[in-house]
């Protein structure tokens, strides 16, 4: 049989990180891999059921508030159940399940990097470098997605350099494909009229994402053109916050909260302008699909987001947390059209030339297979 990869994430629900898994685990060779899932909290059924291969095992631990630990035995006994060949753990609060992945014998450990924890937007705390630096002994190897985060593992956290790979998420370019026209209608939107200019941003609502920054730099904009229309869409706690910061605004009637949309590339494809306020990031899954979708972004200057956006060529970046700078480049961009159409058309030749699904699908292909190769596993 293929070698398993038993995939430990802390929740499988709709997210950029998810979203990654779920290209991945569709696309890599049916017949060199095996898949499982492993939740340490729950699923969300209809998420799981993007993933189109046969034979995914899906496991909830249901794992209550507090230390990961407690999970240990529970973790040990899915593992020795499960029998993968390689545990794959992603993001900080995965992280210590690499420690009974060593206690079960898995004989490849690694760990993913996605972006960053939400009250360590740049990385300078000391207490999750040592949480990282504690389990680095049960992590074979890592896998950073940006630039970025290779050098907070390396330099900041202190992990060898030969241990780390980066592979950047790449983007299905089939599916999040140009507009025909300038702006395409969306199912049930209030803003199809082709007159309007959309802004428009995609991702959880949750304060790292700063949609409240966004509503307060598109109010800044807004009396200036009747036009100017924005789409928030996405759920998360932060709702209640981000409909305050709209109501404080008076800007009921040119805000739309979208909710979560499962018709993304069509959502793309809405928009004339996508836009990214986060206070921290990885590599954006949304600003690759922006930028795949032809849209113009312009995204913070955090993360890995200056390894996608090319500024003055495929969009602008700004600062984090300045809603006065945002709302200035959007507002260059709702004033020049053909400007903003130049950066679509350059940010889709960019992910043409870097940042295809294809090439990250391969990647990780060769990360597995050589890894598995070095404890005597053929792929």
């Amino acid at each position: 049989m293929a070698p398993l990869i038993a995939h430990v994430v802390f929740s499988f629900k709709v997210g950029g990180l998810e979203n990654g898994m779920v290209n991945l685990i569709n696309h890599l060779p049916h017949d060199r891999f095996r898949h499982a899932i492993v939740s340490l909290t729950d699923v969300d059924p209809s998420f799981v059921a993007r993933i189109v291969r046969p034979g995914l095992e899906v496991v909830e631990l249901h794992k209550a508030p507090g230390p990961g630990v407690r999970l240990f035995p529970q973790m040990y006994k899915t593992l020795r159940a499960l029998r993968p060949s390689i545990v794959h753990t992603r993001n900080l609060a995965a992280l210590e399940m690499t420690a009974p992945a060593w206690a079960a014998g898995i004989p490849v450990r690694i760990h993913g990097e996605h972006g960053r924890d939400v009250d360590d937007p740049d990385g300078s705390r000391a207490k999750p470098r040592w949480v990282r630096r504690a389990y680095s002994p049960f992590v074979t190897h890592y896998i950073a997605l940006s630039q970025e985060l290779e050098k907070y593992l390396t330099n900041g956290v202190g992990i060898n350099s030969r241990r780390v790979d980066v592979v950047c998420n790449g983007v299905d370019a089939n599916r999040f494909a140009p507009a025909r026209s300038a702006r395409e209608p969306l199912d049930g939107s209030p803003f199809n009229d082709p007159s309007l200019v959309v802004i428009g941003t995609v991702g959880r609502l949750q304060a790292v994402k700063d949609q409240v920054g966004l509503v307060r730099a598109f109010a800044t904009i807004a009396p200036r053109d009747a036009r100017l229309r924005l789409v928030i869409v996405g759920e998360g706690g932060m709702r209640g916050a981000i409909e305050a910061a709209v109501r404080e605004t008076g800007l009921e009637s040119r805000v739309w909260l979208a909710g979560e949309r499962a018709d993304v590339p069509g959502v793309m494809r809405s928009f004339d302008v996508f836009v990214l306020p986060s206070i921290a990031e990885g590599i954006s899954n949304t600003v690759l699909e922006a930028m795949s979708s032809g849209r113009a972004v312009v995204a913070t200057a955090v993360g890995g987001n200056p390894e996608l956006v090319v500024p003055g060529e495929t969009g602008l970046l700004v600062p984090a947390l300045s809603p006065d700078e945002l709302a200035q480049a959007l507002w260059s961009l709702v004033v020049d059209p053909a400007r903003r159409d130049a950066f679509g058309r350059a940010a889709r030749a960019r992910i043409d030339a870097a940042f295809s699904l294809d090439a990250m699908v391969a990647r990780y292909d060769e990360i597995y297979a050589r890894l598995l190769q070095k404890v005597g596993i053929d792929v």
